[in-house]
């Protein structure tokens, strides 16, 4: 995430400034680097923690009153379909013992674990910090040699392989580097923008909770496709409890909002980092989503797309190998030609 800032400070002082020292300009390109990267946290989060205390404390000072919403909603709806309560009472008599064997067997367990959490909090505080420590000391040091690193990394792997395939390694190296680095800065960056907005627009529409829902808004848009509904729909269902009219507008804005994002924010920011259709992106998403969670829901699209780079590049290379052309279209009715006349008629 800081190669890109380091190396835009590094041309600076460079060509603007004239530093020529390469030990003295990579320094300060770090420094400059973690003091903006730094500023920028703190900003973020002296704006908006202040914002999401009040707002979770007005949400649970509301529950009650939540509750009772909810309750007369519900009671309406069973009153007036007599057949909607013969079905709610039959699935509560069939999942009763499933909900005692969940309570008992992950809630508990869970509640367990939370009370040893939050009683050990000081301690995780403190990992934390030394994590956070170790991980911008560690950061440094890789910004201060990366190109080192990158010549004894070309070294080992020439003493290990044959020259061609060496050359397709680093190929192979710099396209996955391209499609991960570019989706994860460009979809971090993309979700940034997205987040903020949500918080400028809620505020002047003056939606209930507008810090919670920008962060459920921003945090969810690093997933493609289903991302914005994972966000919009608790957000719309907070806002409904308040007022349905606001609730309204924000769908109508949430929408607005996705078509900006899809069609001109997402690809000015990505462009053809990932290069692969909408339906790969969902098989990605539901692949990755099985395999690692919302993580894998987030890597399964730049994993697809280095997949299907390998893929075409050994296809390609097979068909050259058979003398046949590569592109896709020149096998329209190929079968159909390869037959004999007699089977074609």
């Amino acid at each position: 995430l800081l190669t890109p800032i380091v190396d835009f400070f590094d041309r600076l002082l460079r060509d603007r400034l004239g530093v020529k020292r390469a030990g003295l300009m990579r320094c300060l390109s770090i420094l400059v680097t973690w003091l903006l990267a730094l500023g920028l946290v703190y900003l973020l989060f002296s704006i908006l923690i202040p914002e999401l205390v009040a707002s979770v404390s007005l949400l649970f000072s509301n529950l009650e009153s939540y509750y009772r919403t909810i309750y007369t909603w519900v009671t309406q709806l069973v009153e007036d379909n007599p057949y909607i309560s013969e079905r709610v009472l039959t699935l509560v008599r069939d999942y009763y013992n499933e909900l005692v064997d969940w309570v008992k067997n992950t809630v508990i367990p869970g509640a367990q674990v939370a009370i040893v959490a939050v009683t050990g909090g000081v301690l995780s505080v403190l990992v934390f910090a030394k994590d956070l420590l170790v991980g911008i000391v560690v950061s440094v040091y890789i910004l201060a040699r990366k190109e080192t690193f990158g010549l004894h990394t070309r070294k080992l792997l020439y003493s290990l392989v044959s020259a061609p395939h060496y050359e397709r390694a680093l190929r192979a190296t710099r396209e996955a580097d391209r499609i991960f680095s570019g989706f994860v800065r460009g979809k971090l960056l993309d979700s940034l923008i997205i987040g903020i907005l949500c918080f400028i627009v809620c505020s002047i529409l003056k939606c209930p909770f507008t810090p919670i829902i920008a962060v459920f808004v921003g945090v969810t848009n690093v997933i493609p496709i289903f991302g914005p509904f994972l966000g919009a729909i608790p957000s719309a269902f907070l806002i409904l409890l308040v007022s349905p009219r606001q609730c309204l507008y924000f769908i109508i804005f949430i929408i607005a909002l996705q078509q900006f994002d899809g069609n001109i924010l997402g690809p000015k920011i990505l462009g053809e980092t990932v290069g692969i259709s909408s339906f790969w992106i969902v098989v990605a998403i539901l692949v990755g989503g099985g395999f690692g969670g919302v993580l894998g829901m987030f890597l399964g699209v730049p994993v697809f797309a280095c997949l299907q780079v390998l893929v075409k590049y050994l296809v390609d290379r097979r068909l050259r190998r058979r003398n046949m052309p590569t592109e896709a279209y020149c096998y329209v009715n190929r079968d159909r030609e390869s037959q004999p006349p007699e089977q074609q008629s």
